[in-house]
């Protein structure tokens, strides 16, 4: 006779940072919590994703910084730099954050479930052979990357997850891909010394963003050293080294003119595919529970995250929309509002997301860009500038092509009513946090111009703008 099914008031599948953070709240609501993970806790982000990129992008970010030293009249000798070491640090920080995330899930008095969950109907899921329900339950399983289905492609390329297990820094690099990912792969290589070849499918990359950040991103790139080869297609890869030491051959089709031509570039130790995610769906046998998925495979969900089946509701990457990280932790705190805590409206507005690019430089977005609100108001009013920061007034390093600093508000209506703001440039990151607060409240134009600016630094320019 088969043991009868553990039942939970919440059962929360995928122990990334969305589930993790509904989990917790429903928790803290009183509910009798599970969550299931079957790889590492804290998802992608800590993982393979945020964090440790951030942690990479700061290292490339010191070592422009002992490149700039010499303009301020420091006399600094670069001895070199150890991949190794910063990797070693890097995971044992990752160990801590897993570690940190048990021993919260514990203290919550959440119940802790290691392996892969496979619906067998509505209300159960089967892990390793053991059944357990759930009144309510979470898919929040996140997506992976993938590789093109290309010969050469799996066998001596890797995914951007790839990228956290390389072992030395390559001295020649080729990444494949034009979102946000494989930029600021391109970027840590290259702050960090690496020969960086960035192929894209079309003209520019970044194409989501507003052009002001496509555009001076793109520039800046190219003029500092990174080979970026557009409108191009890779269709085979290549290596004529040995397993030890990879010299690989990539092949492309390259769109020139309206002429396509078979082009080949050699010579990379290590080639990373950042071509995008998809939903990491296959193993949950959706179909036992009735749940719909969309035409792209990701979950079809309603603006309160529920899927077609009652009871099962699913947020973050998962569904393909808003795919980061604080967007399926805010989703995942409202959803355990409304389930446990009677807020029967709570919901995530998914308008004015703010999110950064951590490019070098970076840059950052929130609401509209210049395209979408010309599509969507008949009066828009664009504000502009561009400019070199005067960190850069004292640096000898960068020759003609300083780092550039770009900004713009796109505004709507007669009261010019702010529904776009788009910052290239060092520091972006941080001062978008600030004025996505502002857009989020229904600023003007008028507000930021009443605004006093704080002298001298780059982001007075936003309040200061004509």
């Amino acid at each position: 006779m088969a043991a009868a099914a553990k039942a939970y008031d919440y059962l929360v599948i995928g122990g990334g940072s969305g589930g993790i953070a509904s989990a917790r709240r429903a928790a803290m609501h009183g509910a009798k919590v599970a969550v299931i993970e079957n790889n590492r806790w804290g998802g992608t982000c800590v993982n393979v994703g945020c964090v440790p990129k951030k942690i990479m992008w700061s290292a490339g970010s010191m070592a422009e910084m002992l490149h700039e030293a010499k303009g301020y009249g420091f006399d600094v000798t670069n001895n070199g730099f150890n991949w190794e070491k910063l990797k070693a640090k890097r995971d044992a920080y990752i160990v801590r954050l897993n570690n940190i995330y048990t021993s919260n899930l514990g203290k919550d008095k959440i119940d802790l479930i290691n392996g892969t969950a496979k619906f067998t109907d509505s209300k159960t899921v089967e892990v390793d052979g053991t059944s357990y329900t759930g009144k309510h339950i979470l898919i929040a399983v996140g997506g992976r990357a993938w590789i093109p289905n290309i010969p050469g492609a799996k066998e001596f390329g890797m995914t951007s997850d790839g990228f956290f297990e390389l072992n030395y820094l390559p001295k020649k690099v080729a990444v494949a891909g034009a979102g946000y990912i494989a930029v600021e792969l391109a970027g840590i290589f290259h702050a960090l010394g690496s020969e960086v070849t960035l192929f894209i499918r079309n003209e520019q990359f970044l194409r989501p963003f507003d052009d002001i950040i496509r555009d001076n991103i793109m520039d800046f790139y190219t003029k500092s050293g990174i080979k970026i080869v557009t409108c191009s297609s890779a269709t085979k890869v290549e290596n004529k080294g040995t397993d030890l030491k990879k010299s690989l051959s990539i092949s492309y089709a390259k769109k020139a003119d309206g002429v396509v031509s078979t082009q080949v570039l050699d010579g990379f130790e290590e080639l990373i595919w950042a071509v995008g995610r998809e939903a990491n769906t296959e193993p949950l046998n959706l179909g036992s529970a009735g749940v719909t998925l969309k035409s792209d495979g990701f979950i079809k969900v309603d603006e309160f995250q529920n899927t077609s089946q009652e009871g099962i509701y699913a947020l973050g990457d998962v569904c393909g929309v808003a795919q980061l990280t604080p967007v399926a932790i805010a989703a995942g705190r409202q959803l355990s509002e409304r389930l446990f805590n009677g807020k029967t409206n709570a919901k995530l507005d998914y308008t004015n997301i703010p999110s950064v690019i951590f490019s070098h430089p970076t840059a950052g977005s929130v609401g509209l860009t210049e395209e979408e609100a010309r599509a969507k108001y008949p009066d828009v009013k664009i504000y502009k500038t561009k400019f070199v920061q005067m960190h850069y007034a004292m640096t000898e390093n960068y020759g003609d092509h300083k780092p550039p600093t770009a900004y713009k508000i796109v505004c709507a209506g007669a009261n010019e009513k702010v529904v776009g703001l788009h910052l290239v440039g060092k520091a972006s990151d941080e001062i978008l946090q600030g004025f996505a607060v502002a857009v989020k409240m229904g600023a003007t134009k008028a507000d930021f111009d009443s605004t006093v600016a704080i002298h001298p630094v780059a982001a007075e320019e936003i309040v200061t703008m004509r």
